[in-house]
């Protein structure tokens, strides 16, 4: 059985284990402590050198770290992955995105402002600086979102669930959703594909 090392906190590990939901894969999960340092042990460093979760371990005894890449191997041969050539790049794409755009100011805010740490000059400075990288992350996904239900084709793909999983919980993190009606409407898609998890599930 594989088994997925996460937070209750994080969106990334959320949007694995949201996936293996839908899918319907039996699968071990083991919280890792991210506050307490969990994730920074030898014995996960070992796991995974770069400290972070999710991390997924495999039948083989194999560990595969990052979100995305981790969503690939769970959708290879499922819809969530589609195999038209050009559907798979543009899967890819927003893949890309949500993790060069979206993530790094609107997950990093959120976590910020959620799990109790000083606001420091530094940090509001940088929060100054993040938030309009946010929003303008969430005004590109309000565009292509005008005119389709889903990022990629007629239903939902892993670009649904990586864009999904921060941008559900990002008004926690201050980022307002009133200005984004077909991104709230989209929220409201995704949520109601059945099966479905909260995060904190």
């Amino acid at each position: 059985m594989i088994e997925l090392f996460d937070s209750p906190f994080s969106g990334n590990a959320y949007k694995c284990r949201l996936l293996m939901h839908k899918l319907g894969l039996p699968y071990r999960r083991t919280v890792v402590d991210i506050d307490r340092g969990e994730s920074r042990t030898p014995e996960f460093l070992a796991r995974n050198p770069n400290g972070r979760v999710p991390l997924l371990l495999l039948e083989d005894g194999t560990h595969l770290a990052e979100s995305n890449a981790i969503l690939c191997w769970l959708a290879k041969g499922t819809a969530w992955l589609p195999e038209d050539r050009l559907e798979f790049a543009q899967v890819m794409q927003w893949l890309f995105f949500e993790q060069y755009s979206h993530e790094p100011n609107i997950a990093t805010v959120r976590y910020w402002l959620t799990h109790g740490f000083e606001i420091t000059p530094l940090r509001a400075q940088l929060i100054e600086i993040k938030r309009p990288q946010g929003h303008a992350a969430l005004g590109v996904m309000e565009g292509h979102l005008a005119s389709r239900p889903f990022f990629v084709g007629a239903r939902p793909t892993i670009a649904d669930m990586a864009l999904y999983a921060y941008t559900h919980v990002a008004e926690e993190g201050g980022f307002a959703l009133k200005d984004y009606p077909h991104v709230r409407a989209w929220l409201a898609r995704v949520t109601a594909d059945t099966p479905h998890i909260a995060i904190t599930d």
